[in-house]
């Protein structure tokens, strides 16, 4: 198993630095819970660079009302240093410990190129794809009450549909590797009565651009109670035949490889016995290992 989605802070945290004892603790902890191989994916947006090259991107971004929140947000994130993320977790990796460099990277409409060059020389193993935001709506984070009285007067259809368009133009730019939480949008429980049109979308956009697909146990912690992605996207990914990761999206050491065993299950279920891993951007099969109890009991292999 992978946790191939991992934050070192709590978005509650501002200020903050990515130290070796941390990065190697999050390794120790995920390998007692049966995971073989963690990756480090820090939101980009934490990062003063990101700032200096696409702060102020939501000045060209419908939702002049939602405008002030986002420049707040990105305010309070936006103070670690890049290099010192990548030197600290690359130290943890040549130590020989089972982890590899990632960052969570949003889509940013029209920007992409931007972002590309920003990372360009890093020497990254995995970079996320993720769709947080449309427009200036912040609309995963619940516990702001402007954003989530968005969800009071938006059409769930149209905010899907918005959503769709953005994964598929981020599939489209080629920046990323994975799409994380592919079906992010359903976080506080709005689904269209029909979401088979989106789920074709979104498989779609994996297929064309070769990206893999993240299932994670993070939407079991979130008002919508249900993993991401749900069953019927991720057959459709396993139909079509969509690499997968596996992560936990956790943003503490406790939440490290959490439920790795009901994903496990799920992927079972589904008949994937394979996960995709990446070095240097680079794929590779990972088979999906057996539970921790399994694996110690006598005569197992």
């Amino acid at each position: 198993m992978l946790d191939y989605h991992l934050h070192l802070w709590p978005h509650s945290q501002s200020d903050a630095q990515a130290t070796v004892d941390q990065v190697a603790a999050y390794c120790e902890h995920a390998t007692a819970r049966g995971v073989t191989e963690i990756a480090v994916t820090e939101h980009l947006f934490r990062f003063t660079q990101a700032k200096d090259r696409l702060g102020g991107f939501w000045d060209d971004l419908p939702g002049e009302a939602l405008r002030p929140g986002m420049a707040a947000y990105w305010d309070h994130h936006a103070r670690v240093d890049l290099d010192d993320y990548v030197e600290v977790v690359q130290a943890v990796k040549a130590a020989g410990l089972p982890v590899v460099l990632g960052l969570e990277v949003d889509f940013y409409q029209d920007r992409m190129d931007d972002v590309a060059e920003l990372l360009a020389g890093y020497p990254f193993d995995v970079l996320l794809g993720s769709v947080h935001w449309l427009g200036t709506w912040r609309f995963d984070v619940l516990s702001d009450p402007q954003v989530l009285a968005e969800w009071d007067h938006r059409d769930v259809d149209q905010v899907w549909d918005e959503y769709t368009r953005a994964m598929e133009e981020l599939g489209a730019s080629g920046v990323c590797d994975v799409f994380a939480h592919p079906d992010l949008v359903k976080i506080a429980g709005h689904v269209p009565t029909v979401p088979d049109e989106f789920y074709d979308r979104i498989t779609e956009a994996a297929v064309r651009s070769g990206m893999a697909a993240e299932v994670s146990s993070a939407g079991w912690r979130k008002p919508v109670g249900q993993e991401y992605p749900a069953p019927p996207l991720l057959k459709r990914f396993v139909d079509r035949g969509v690499p997968l990761t596996t992560a936990s999206d956790a943003h503490t050491l406790p939440d490290v490889a959490e439920r790795a065993d009901d994903l496990r299950d799920l992927l079972a279920e589904a008949g994937v016995n394979t996960l995709r891993g990446f070095r240097d951007r680079t794929p590779h099969d990972v088979a999906v290992s057996a539970p921790v109890a399994a694996t110690a009991a006598p005569g197992r292999a």
